[in-house]
């Protein structure tokens, strides 16, 4: 929480030994505080002492929306990281309070779609006693920093980003003068080769990065996003000192605040800012704010910061010594166990080990959606198999980071009882969309049916495996909230005269390579969406080179050949 980062710390309520944030003293007071507040607002708008519309921004500073249906609870998890003790809180939270599911976000949040009002601030105090919470999920604020959810572990990475985005979630929540921006504010951290984080679509982008000299520091990038007009983030500093992140964050939002928009809230976010000004004014500007700011003590003391990198610091692994013989004739006896391999299972930097992708895009399901007794079965193999340790992902999946190489195929049975272990991590069926009409009142067409649709008829993973890396992605509206824009194959639902449609772009990309997909033409009907995918699909089997994925192929050939497959263009 925004604090006196000078405060000592008091031993955390959770004793469970992860590698991760734990509450001091400072936070659960505070926590407890905010609930009790909170509880009070609730009941002076249930009572009617307040209007809906003088409760909403009480409310949306507590992660509550009111969407088509009910209230709907957006709960925090900083930079994609629980443990099993919390997926249990969560479970619980679904069988109480909603229907039985949770739906992760692309944000790495988790939301609840059913929970009635009066019992929103007994759900917080569940949270609580777990160090969780819902503040700042939603509102014009700095919303949850998120990061690449192999942090810590992956093989390629650099640094490990998330002791960052611990201090960067401290110095943010509830920062008095970034309570109040002219729009939301996301910021992402990656600390690998691979981005894994989407930087390039965030208000602020930080790459951890080596300079020629050795030394660690800071690729910045600013005015990234999607929704309504989609923009790369372009780079305002090639590196910075670690020392002087928090003064230039703070440098980029105060200048954020004092020119953004606020007469029109499509043209507010900090991305139409940026374009408007133009990235070497708004450079300068903030060049200016920073060089007056920069020495006002914003650099933590040193024992302050190695406290919050302690959190961080992995265990003494196990020696994981374990037969490869037999993993391979595993492998090639159980079809699935080996694609579950293949496209699920992915390097870890200690020897004998692996992280696991957990798919939560099962054959016909809603993407991101889990029940609860799938939620207590991932604590209970985070405790079997993963040091208790779970992260959420961008993508709507969740992830397993320490799993023993020579433990994956009992743990890919015990996935496949879950049924938590479709094998599509990267490919076609592993669909990001958003609520759509089926819960948003903003949207404008189904998401979630045309997921289902789609996972349906792709429903076989040998020609999924050949199709290979393919990106697609369904947003119900042009908030863009299932990040249609920079998929392989994004789909946006519109409204064409009260009958839905679906618009299809090619060529996006959320990578190190990011960029924006192209519209390919006029849209498609409900019952031709599918279709035009699998036109889509053929199209580039016919086109690709050896070795080619999609999105190679499409730069390579253009619109031109999809365009004529789909339109029957002679």
């Amino acid at each position: 929480m925004y604090k006196d980062v000078f405060a000592p710390a008091a031993p955390s309520p959770v004793t469970q030994n992860v590698n991760m944030y734990k509450y001091d003293q400072f936070d659960d007071t505070f926590i407890k505080q905010r609930i009790e507040q909170f509880r009070s607002q609730v009941t002076r708008r249930l009572s009617g002492h307040i209007t809906e519309d003088e409760f909403k921004p009480l409310r949306l500073q507590n992660g509550v929306y009111l969407q088509l249906h009910a209230y709907m609870l957006r709960v925090a998890i900083p930079y994609g990281q629980l443990n099993s003790t919390q997926m249990r809180t969560l479970a619980h939270i679904s069988r109480k309070y909603d229907k039985g599911f949770g739906h992760f976000t692309t944000r790495q949040n988790i939301q609840y779609n059913w929970p009635t009002l009066s019992d929103i601030p007994n759900i917080l105090d569940d949270l609580h006693k777990v160090e969780m919470h819902a503040i700042q999920t939603s509102g014009n604020c700095i919303r949850n920093t998120t990061s690449d959810p192999f942090a810590g572990v992956a093989a390629d990475e650099l640094v490990d980003p998330r002791p960052w985005c611990e201090i960067i979630r401290q110095w943010s929540t509830l920062h008095p003068e970034f309570a109040f921006l002219p729009r939301k504010f996301k910021i992402a951290v990656n600390g690998a080769d691979h981005d894994r984080a989407a930087i390039a679509y965030h208000d602020i982008g930080i790459q951890i990065i080596k300079n020629d000299a050795g030394e660690i520091g800071f690729q910045l990038f600013v005015g990234g996003g999607q929704g309504r007009t989609p923009v790369i983030a372009k780079e305002i500093r090639a590196f910075l000192e670690p020392k002087y992140l928090l003064s230039y964050l703070d440098s980029i939002l105060r200048t954020y605040n004092m020119i953004g928009r606020r007469d029109n809230m499509y043209k507010a976010r900090i991305k139409i800012t940026v374009n408007e000004t133009g990235i070497k004014e708004f450079t300068r500007l903030v060049e200016l704010e920073w060089n007056r700011i920069k020495d006002n003590g914003f650099d933590l003391p040193e024992a302050e910061k190695q406290r919050i990198f302690n959190h961080f610091t992995l265990p003494d692994f196990e020696k994981s010594e374990y037969d490869k013989v037999a993993y391979e004739q595993l492998k090639q006896d159980n079809n699935g166990f080996d694609y579950f391999v293949k496209h699920n299972v992915f390097g870890h930097k200690e020897d004998g080990y692996s992280i696991v992708s957990i798919s939560l895009k099962p054959h016909g399901g809603i993407p991101g959606d889990i029940s609860a007794d799938q939620m207590d079965i991932v604590a209970q193999l985070s405790d079997d198999y993963s040091l208790s340790e779970i992260r959420a992902t961008h993508k709507q999946n969740l992830v397993l980071p320490h799993v023993k190489t020579g433990e994956l195929y009992q743990l890919w049975q015990k996935l496949t009882d879950a049924n938590l272990a479709p094998a599509n991590i990267g490919l076609l069926t592993d669909i990001i969309a958003c609520p759509g009409l089926d819960y948003c009142n903003l949207a404008n067409a189904r998401s979630i049916t045309i997921a289902q649709m789609i996972s349906e008829r792709f429903d076989d993973l040998k020609r999924l495996t050949d199709l290979g890396d393919l990106t697609l992605n369904i947003s119900g509206c042009i908030n863009a909230c299932a990040h249609h824009h920079v998929a392989n194959i994004g789909i946006l639902g519109v409204d064409k005269k009260g009958v839905e449609s679906y618009q299809v772009t090619l060529g996006g990309s959320s990578f190190k390579d990011a960029s924006i997909g192209n519209i390919i033409g006029p849209g498609f009907s409900v019952e031709e969406i599918v279709d035009a995918i699998e036109t889509i699909t053929n199209t580039y089997i016919d086109q690709r080179e050896k070795g080619e994925n999609f999105l190679t192929c499409y730069r390579r050939v253009g619109q031109t050949p999809f365009k004529e497959a789909l339109y029957n263009v002679a």
